[in-house]
């Protein structure tokens, strides 16, 4: 497998699974190119680095083996104005003069009009980048051993992936049209993987459903789900049902601190009671909606949520946590 797609709803942090997916990858010897689609400049900013050009770049090290030994990450920031150039570039060989078409503004204008234009330029790029040898260089250009590509959320995925039907109307023949029919061989192929991020609540786990579902009806590989941030579990199911039940003694709670040398009244017995039951309802709902992401019958990967935010150290761990896991 050469190309992972990450997918998911707003809010469920696929750009970091991405990322974290990406460090998980490169491994000894392996290179990897982290890429981003939508404009955000997200890679930057998880890994604290200046805004990235249209130009692929080292950005850090994998997860190390258990010898220690890491591979290199590298990213790409897409944007499909640049895309258009290059392109241009390549086929038309207008050098200059499609530099002089991005200054009137024609090559936003084309992007703007015809969306599935921008989108085969998008997905062209990391064609490109897929379809170069593995092992070492290839052309003055790094040669990578898996791509992955932080994608639009589920709700576009299947329109921006479906290059073909998005031309239809535009393009039946020539350049575009080739160059869309390649990446839709390779999209459909055994060498690509869509992985879709949730977290376990109820609208983006019903849009995970649906995300699937259209997936597969457009043909598109789907690989695992990732279920994200997930809650720590500190009570046992046992506690849980009890706090639900509401029979917690108070006193008993009391006692406990006390023994543990903290002051205690009533009032914090009461708040420390309140929040444990929201905490066993809230679990409650988890495992409901767990048992619903179980029913697509997926390999599934979890990630907890972390108390300290992301960065590098924090995308590291979780990339241990998906190997671990065996989805690298």
């Amino acid at each position: 497998m050469r190309l992972h797609v990450v997918t998911g709803k707003g809010g469920t942090g696929k750009s970091t699974v991405a990322a974290a997916l990406a460090m998980a990858l490169a491994t000894t010897g392996r290179n990897v190119l982290l890429c981003e689609v939508e404009g955000r400049q997200g890679i930057a900013r998880m890994f604290d680095t200046d805004p990235l050009p249209y130009e692929e770049r080292r950005i850090t090290k994998g997860a190390p083996d258990t010898d220690g030994r890491a591979g290199q990450v590298h990213a790409l920031h897409i944007d499909p104005e640049s895309a258009l150039l290059e392109y241009l570039s390549m086929y038309y060989k207008l050098g200059r003069a499609g530099k002089a078409l991005d200054r009137f503004g024609v090559v936003d204008f084309a992007t703007t009009i015809a969306p599935g234009v921008r989108d085969v330029l998008l997905t062209g790029k990391v064609y490109e980048a897929v379809q170069r040898p593995r092992g070492g260089r290839h052309k003055d250009q790094i040669t990578y051993d898996a791509v992955v590509l932080d994608a639009p959320p589920t709700g576009r995925i299947c329109q921006f992936l479906g290059v073909n039907s998005e031309l239809a109307g535009l393009a039946k023949v020539g350049p575009i049209k080739t160059q869309a029919d390649k990446v839709m061989e390779l999209l459909r192929s055994d060498r690509t993987a869509v992985h879709v991020v949730t977290i376990l609540e109820e609208m983006p786990v019903q849009e995970t459903h649906d995300g699937i579902a259209e997936l597969r009806a457009a043909g598109l590989p789907v690989g695992g789900i990732v279920v994200n941030l997930v809650r720590p579990r500190d009570l046992s199911a046992g506690a849980l049902a009890q706090v639900r039940g509401n029979r917690v003694d108070p006193t008993a709670v009391a006692s406990d601190l006390a023994r543990a040398k903290v002051d205690v009244d009533a009032d914090l017995v009461t708040s420390l009671v309140d929040e444990a039951r929201d905490h066993a309802v809230r679990r409650q709902l988890e495992d409901e909606q767990r048992e619903l992401v179980a029913e697509e019958g997926l390999p599934t990967y979890e990630l907890p949520r972390l108390a300290g935010g992301i960065d590098r150290g924090a995308l590291l761990e979780l990339a241990q946590l998906l190997r671990r896991q065996g989805m690298a």
